[in-house]
C-alpha cells in the first residue's frame, strides 16, 4: 500500500469516526433525545419499527442507538476491533436507510442511494482493508491473545 493510500484510509477512519462518535455523544448527553420520532415515521416495515418505538423496547433502542453510534466512532478513531465495529455499523446504517425509504426515494435528495449506502460501503471498505492497522491500535491489539481471534 502506498503512503497516499495510506494517508487516504487513515483520513477516512478519522473522519467517519469524529462523525460517529458526534452523532452518538451528542445523543448521550442530551436526556431528552429519542428515537421514536424517527422510529414512528418508518414507511418500510413500518410494524417493526412500531415495535421498536414501543415503550417495553424504546428504552433498548435509544441505549443501543446513543451508545453504538459513540463506541462506533470510538473504534474508528482509534483504529480498534474495526471488523466488529464496522459490521455493526453497517448494519445500523441500514436499519436507518429502511426507514426513510419510500422506495426508490430514500429522502428528498437521493434516488435509490442516499448517504446511508455510502456510510455501509465506507464501512465495510474500511474493514476490508483492516484499516485499523494503518496509524490505528490494531496492530498492537493483534499481538494480544484476546484479539487475536477477531483481528484475523
Amino acid at each position: 500500500m502506498t503512503k497516499f493510500q495510506k494517508i487516504s484510509w487513515f483520513l477516512l477512519r478519522i473522519t467517519m469516526g469524529w462523525m460517529f462518535f458526534y452523532a452518538g455523544i451528542t445523543k448521550v448527553i442530551n436526556p431528552a433525545w429519542s428515537a421514536e420520532g424517527f422510529l414512528r415515521e418508518a414507511k418500510t416495515l413500518p410494524e417493526f419499527y412500531e415495535w421498536l418505538a414501543s415503550p417495553s423496547v424504546l428504552p433498548v433502542v435509544n441505549f443501543l442507538n446513543e451508545w453504538g453510534l459513540t463506541l462506533l466512532g470510538v473504534s474508528l478513531m482509534l483504529g480498534i476491533m474495526l471488523r466488529v465495529s464496522t459490521t455493526l455499523g453497517a448494519v445500523l446504517m441500514f436499519l436507518y436507510y429502511l426507514v426513510a425509504l419510500d422506495f426508490p426515494y430514500p429522502n428528498t435528495h437521493a434516488f435509490i442511494v442516499d448517504e446511508h449506502i455510502i456510510y455501509i460501503a465506507a464501512l465495510l471498505s474500511l474493514s476490508a482493508v483492516k484499516a485499523g492497522r494503518i496509524w490505528g491500535l490494531e496492530t498492537w491489539c493483534s499481538k494480544l491473545p484476546i484479539c487475536v481471534r477477531y483481528l484475523k
